[in-house]
């Protein structure tokens, strides 16, 4: 056996290695996520909480997310944002926003993800009708969430699209509390519930990933397997495959 027959032999063992390895760590990866699932169930079964409890220290705000919530208070519709291009239904559209001051805590709000609205293709600077109601208290259940989804921007975009425009690509909740002067919670709630006051809530489920793990495992997994058999062939068993001879002109 030659120099050519160990070099490959080597190329082969080290894809396997590697291979079988970006197989495990993928499979590694689904049991973190499962266990994040079981979580994420198990918070979603506990007892709705109130505003006081979501006014938690930030510490302590992980430990809250996904938890169902019950609240009440007055909406604050001058600091409604719209969030654009953003889909549902595969159409495009605003994420509205609007905080809720919360009753009896003293001067506290929320940032409430209310639901989405079409947009107006004619013209884009034109909102589409919320119904918000500024001064009748309003019960609003939903589950907590962080903060809005980010989209992406370009370099430099940040000022225009979290300024004081109704109309924006992206929110910072830090730098809303700052603008608008609300004592806001840390996190923020998703509004659940029928369509109403103008709005879908057909938001996406909370999910892992899981399965798209699984796959990448098998598709690692397949090629270990798949380079493990091409050595066998190749580089054994047709060593001692011998051609027949040919007879003789």
């Amino acid at each position: 056996m030659g120099l050519r027959f160990w070099l490959i032999t080597a190329a082969a063992v080290a894809g396997m290695l590697v291979t079988a390895s970006l197989g495990r760590w993928q499979l590694s990866r689904a049991a973190e996520k499962e266990a994040l699932q079981a979580q994420l169930d198990d918070r979603g079964r506990l007892p709705a909480i109130d505003g006081s409890t979501l006014l938690a220290p930030a510490a302590e705000a992980q430990a809250l997310l996904h938890r169902a919530v019950v609240l009440e208070g007055r909406w604050l519709p001058q600091h409604t944002v719209y969030l654009e291009n953003r889909q549902m239904y595969g159409r495009p559209g605003f994420f509205v926003l609007t905080p809720l001051q919360l009753a009896g805590q003293g001067g506290a709000a929320v940032l409430v993800q209310r639901g989405w609205v079409p947009r107006n293709f004619q013209d884009r600077t034109q909102l589409p009708p919320v119904i918000t109601s500024p001064d009748a208290v309003v019960r609003v259940q939903g589950r907590v969430a962080g903060a809005p989804s980010r989209l992406y921007e370009f370099q430099g975009a940040g000022s225009a699209s979290e300024g004081s425009s109704r109309i924006r690509q992206n929110l910072d909740l830090a730098a809303f509390r700052t603008e608008t002067g609300l004592a806001l919670a840390n996190l923020t709630v998703l509004q659940t519930g029928d369509a109403s006051e103008g709005l879908q809530r057909d938001w996406p489920v909370v999910g892992t990933g899981v399965d798209k793990h699984y796959g990448y495992a098998f598709q690692w997994f397949g090629l270990c397997g798949l380079m493990a058999l091409l050595y066998v062939w190749f580089q054994i068993v047709r060593r001692f495959i011998r051609p027949r001879r040919q007879p003789a002109a």
